[in-house]
């Protein structure tokens, strides 16, 4: 051997878009969660003759919005670092976004009154 360096390869890119994708579509189903409970909540405060105040509409925003910056993030941040990372990167952004859901689900049982307008 003449003492040349070897090039180091990385992830290939198809791998990176399956590992993005699977965990994608956890993210997915938290927005499309996210969108379900703004419609029932809007609807439900609309037959009684209310609706949602603004702290209401940005908690529930939040949770449509969260999720998909979330996985923004970690696919931006973890793309280039190999697979393992990112789908761990990925991993710990669902479970950030599992702990934001459980917040916003408890706030709102405790709190309903804080989501209607007067």
């Amino acid at each position: 051997m003449s003492g040349g360096s070897t090039a180091t390869r990385g992830t290939p890119g198809w791998l990176v878009a399956a590992v993005a994708g699977l965990f994608g579509l956890f993210y997915a189903f938290a927005v499309w969660n996210g969108v379900g409970q703004l419609i029932t909540q809007v609807s439900f405060f609309s037959e009684a003759g209310l609706s949602l105040s603004a702290t209401g509409w940005a908690v529930w925003l939040l949770t449509i919005m969260l999720p998909i910056a979330v996985f923004a993030a970690g696919v931006a941040i973890g793309r280039s670092r190999g697979i393992g990372r990112l789908a761990l990167l990925l991993f710990a952004g669902l479970a950030v976004v599992a702990v934001f859901w459980l917040d916003v689900i408890a706030y709102a049982t405790a709190n309903q009154s804080a989501f209607v307008a007067v």
